[in-house]
C-alpha cells in the first residue's frame, strides 16, 4: 500500500470542540456476541462522528442484521465477514472502508460497552492538534480507577506493557492491550494491514507496526467500565502467545532499525555486548562444571575472563537500550511534507 503524505499539515485550533468539524471523523466497531450492548455504543456516539461502521464478524448472534434492523442511526453501515477472523480482522476490514470512504480520523471502540464514546474527544485532540498519529486509552492514569480493576487484569496488562515496550520501541506507553485507540489516515496509509496480526495481537502488533514507520504514538488517560459485558481474552491463555509475537516483533524491530536501515555505535554496541556476554556466561558455565566434576578450582584468571566477559557485555547492552529508548520518533507523519 502506498504511503502517501499531506502536501501541508491541518492547523488546528487546541480547542478540539472548534476542530470537530475540520476532519472527518469515522468509527469502527467490531462485533462478536455483543448483541446487548451494541445498540447503546452506537447511541452514545457523539454527533460530530460522521461514518459509524459495524462490522459483523460472522458474529453468532447476528449483530449485522440486528444492527440493520433496529438501529435508525443513519450514520450506521454494517459491513459482514462471511468468516470469522478475530477482532483484528474485523477492524481492518472497517478500517479499508473508512479509507475508502473518504475518513481523516478512525477511531476503533468495541461493541460491549466497555469504552466510554463520551471520552472519544480527548482521544482524538492529540490527532487534530496534529501533534500524533495514533492514540490509545490508558487506563493506569487514576489510581482510583485502578482500584477498582480486576487483580488479573493488573497484573496481566503489567506483563505484557512491558514486553510491548521492547518489541514495539514504544518505551513510554502502558497498557497496550487497550482497544480504544485512534489513528490518522495519512499513517493507516503507511501500514501494511495485510501483515497485522488478526486476533486478540493486533493492537500490540500495530504498535509495532506503527514504530517501523516512525509514527508518533500517544498514550491518553482513559477510565474502564466494567460491568456485566463478557469479556473474550483469557490472560492466561494468550501470555505464551503474546511472548512469541514480542519476541518477533522486537526481532523484526531490531533488524530493521539498527541492521537494514541504519547502521550505527548503537548496533556495535547491541553485537559486542551480545557476543561478550554470552561468551563470559559459556566460558564461566563451562569452567564452574569442570571445577565441580572435576574438584579441581579454576584459575583465577578464567573466572576474572568469565565475570570481565559478562560485566562488559551487561554495559554495552544497558547503553544500547539506553540509545533505544531516545529514539522514539517525535514528529508526526501527518505534519511531514
Amino acid at each position: 500500500m502506498e504511503c502517501r503524505l499531506p502536501d501541508t499539515a491541518k492547523a488546528v485550533d487546541a480547542n478540539p470542540g472548534a476542530a470537530m468539524s475540520v476532519p472527518r471523523i469515522a468509527v469502527v466497531i467490531p462485533c462478536y456476541r455483543v448483541r446487548r450492548h451494541i445498540l447503546d455504543v452506537i447511541a452514545s456516539i457523539p454527533a460530530f462522528v460522521e461514518l459509524i461502521l459495524v462490522v459483523d464478524d460472522a458474529c453468532p448472534e447476528g449483530s449485522g442484521d440486528f444492527v440493520q434492523s433496529q438501529c435508525s442511526d443513519g450514520r450506521a453501515v454494517v459491513i459482514r465477514r462471511e468468516t470469522n477472523g478475530g477482532v483484528g480482522a474485523a477492524v481492518i476490514s472497517g478500517y479499508q472502508e473508512a479509507l475508502a470512504r473518504g475518513a481523516d480520523i478512525i477511531v476503533k471502540i468495541d461493541g460491549d460497552g466497555q469504552m466510554d464514546p463520551a471520552q472519544l474527544p480527548a482521544l482524538i485532540t492529540p490527532l487534530l492538534r496534529g501533534e500524533a498519529d495514533y492514540a490509545k486509552g490508558n487506563r493506569f492514569f487514576d489510581v482510583e480507577v485502578v482500584r477498582r480493576m480486576p487483580k488479573q487484569r493488573l497484573v496481566g496488562n503489567a506483563v505484557l506493557s512491558f514486553m510491548n515496550k521492547m518489541s514495539s520501541g514504544y518505551w513510554s506507553l502502558f497498557d497496550p492491550t487497550n482497544g480504544y485507540t485512534a489513528i490518522h489516515a495519512t499513517a493507516l496509509r503507511c501500514l501494511p494491514l495485510d501483515k497485522v496480526s488478526p486476533r486478540y495481537f493486533f493492537e500490540t502488533d500495530l504498535l509495532f507496526r506503527l514504530n517501523t514507520v516512525n509514527a508518533v504514538v500517544e498514550d491518553v488517560p482513559m477510565p474502564a467500565h466494567y460491568g456485566d459485558e463478557i469479556s473474550n481474552l483469557r490472560i492466561g491463555r494468550v501470555i505464551g502467545p503474546f511472548l512469541a509475537g514480542h519476541l518477533r516483533n522486537l526481532g523484526k524491530r531490531i533488524f530493521y532499525k539498527y541492521f537494514l536501515r541504519d547502521f550505527s555505535v548503537a548496533s556495535l554496541q547491541l553485537v559486542a555486548g551480545s557476543a561478550l556476554l554470552l561468551f563470559g556466561m559459556a566460558h564461566g558455565s563451562y569452567h564452574w562444571w569442570l571445577s565441580v566434576s572435576t574438584g579441581i578450582a579454576a584459575t583465577t584468571g578464567t573466572v576474572i575472563l568469565a565475570a570481565l566477559s559478562v560485566l562488559a557485555g551487561l554495559q554495552l547492552l544497558l547503553a544500547f537500550l539506553a540509545y533505544d529508548m531516545t529514539t522514539v520518533p517525535r514528529r508526526p507523519l501527518q505534519q511531514r511534507d
